[in-house]
């Protein structure tokens, strides 16, 4: 079996920045107040005629240009979010016609903050298996719609922002490329963080009530979330390491899900890495769940932060609880 590798990159944030003093004048909260339970100082949001598949297209088009590769190459498209522009059909399909490509499958994925890890792990499958030379991969968010901007709200509505992050998968050699994916979930967990309503699960699916209780809005057991997250990390961190004969000592970095900066701080810390081999931008784009990784990892590249041979950890956690990892060597 050959093997697969992330052949490019590319990331799509939206102009408009907005600071945590922007957020006092809309809610009963305060700069210092966020930063210390989150770490984020700023955030982006896409203008109100922006959709999540053009934020995910443009990244698309930037990771298939530094791959050196062109549209029609492309086998398959594989597109991670939560906040799709409509219920359904999903943001893939979309893409595949921005883009202009040719009929080829288009996938979405919902694992939230792991849905990147999730989609980049079936695009590694695809190419391993000869069953495509190049799939997109994208991770993109579009939350500044979706967030209570009130008091009310203020627990969610300080953390999340906007963005996009894409990689194209191509076919390696040497031993290089992603070495291995690991998937976990615990469905048990799903209420703690999760949007509740509308649903089919209810009839009719989407009431009065739904909107004027704010059901529509996001909804987060903090102190759970935060506990869960620390432990299973790590877990997955070293399973990955463990699978292909490494120790924490052995990574030259770690890209975490930013989903904040107190965890990132105590995975690290439980990993025994220094600062330095732990990558965060949480403080400048907040959360963008599925586009975190991928806008991270462009990022690192962009900033000489990976180089050949380096030996990269991907992990992330979020609502399901799902969690995973992916280990490559550059």
């Amino acid at each position: 079996m050959r093997g697969a590798r992330i052949a490019g990159t590319g990331r799509e944030l939206p102009s408009r920045v907005v600071t945590n003093e922007d957020l006092t004048k809309l809610m009963d909260t305060t700069d210092e107040w966020i930063v210390q339970r989150t770490g984020i100082r700023e955030r982006r949001f896409a203008d109100p005629s922006a959709g999540n598949s053009h934020m995910g297209a443009a990244a698309g088009r930037k990771a298939i240009a530094q791959a050196g590769i062109s549209v029609e190459d492309v086998g398959l498209l594989v597109f991670a979010t939560l906040s799709p522009d409509y219920y359904f059909p999903g943001c893939g399909v979309m893409v595949q016609a921005q883009l202009g490509m040719p009929t080829v499958g288009a996938l979405d994925v919902r694992d939230q903050c792991t849905g990147f890890l999730y989609g980049l792990s079936v695009a590694e499958a695809y190419v391993k298996g000869g069953f495509h030379d190049y799939v997109l991969v994208i991770g993109s968010e579009l939350h500044s719609k979706g967030l209570n901007f009130s008091t009310a709200g203020r627990d969610t509505a300080v953390i999340f922002g906007d963005g996009a992050g894409a990689v194209v998968v191509g076919p390696a050699e040497n031993g290089k490329g992603i070495l291995s994916s690991h998937l976990h979930s615990e469905g048990k967990h799903a209420a703690e963080l999760c949007v509740e309503e509308p649903g089919f699960l209810k009839s009719p699916w989407l009431t009065h009530e739904t909107i004027d209780s704010g059901k529509h809005y996001p909804k987060m057991n903090g102190k759970y979330v935060f506990a869960h997250a620390v432990r299973r990390f790590p877990e997955v961190i070293r399973e990955s390491l463990a699978k292909n004969g490494y120790t924490a000592s052995d990574l030259a970095l770690l890209i975490p899900h930013q989903a904040n900066q107190r965890i990132t701080q105590a995975v690290g810390a439980a990993m025994e890495l220094p600062e330095g081999k732990v990558f965060s931008n949480i403080e400048r784009y907040g959360n963008t769940t599925a586009a975190s990784i991928p806008i991270a990892l462009d990022e690192c590249l962009e900033q000489g932060r990976i180089r050949e041979g380096d030996l990269v950890c991907l992990a992330a956690f979020g609502s399901g609880f799902t969690w995973a990892s992916t280990l490559i060597r550059w």
